[in-house]
């Protein structure tokens, strides 16, 4: 299933909002160039809504990955939120989980960054 994808800003937090699969094919560029932009609009979160990603592959989790590190570089953070199960067990598999700061749900993730 092809990637689509939404983004909405609030304050300083970048939502990304993905459906389909994420396996870094002509969207992962854009997704980067979206870092990009948010990190020269000095937005410093960018949360991801993996909850519509059924399936990342290993070009999927290079995209995530420079996500991350375009946003920490500029002193930002990347939060994966609503993993499916089957996305849950890749982050553990390849102890991303380790590496990102993953939440359950929306309401969780604004709630932290509102603190």
């Amino acid at each position: 299933m092809k990637l689509a994808y939404q983004i909405e800003k609030e304050d300083k937090t970048y939502y990304l909002h993905l459906q389909g699969d994420l396996i870094g094919d002509e969207i992962g560029p854009k997704l980067v160039e979206l870092v990009s932009d948010a990190v020269n609009e000095k937005i410093m979160n960018f949360v991801v809504d993996l909850s519509e990603v059924r399936y990342i592959s290993s070009s999927g989790i290079g995209v995530l990955i420079t996500m991350l590190t375009k946003m920490r570089n500029a002193g930002g953070e990347v939060f994966l939120v609503s993993p499916s199960e089957h996305v849950k067990k890749l982050l553990i598999i390849t102890k991303l989980n380790n590496i990102f700061t993953v939440f359950d749900s929306m309401g969780e993730v604004r709630a932290t960054l509102i603190s």
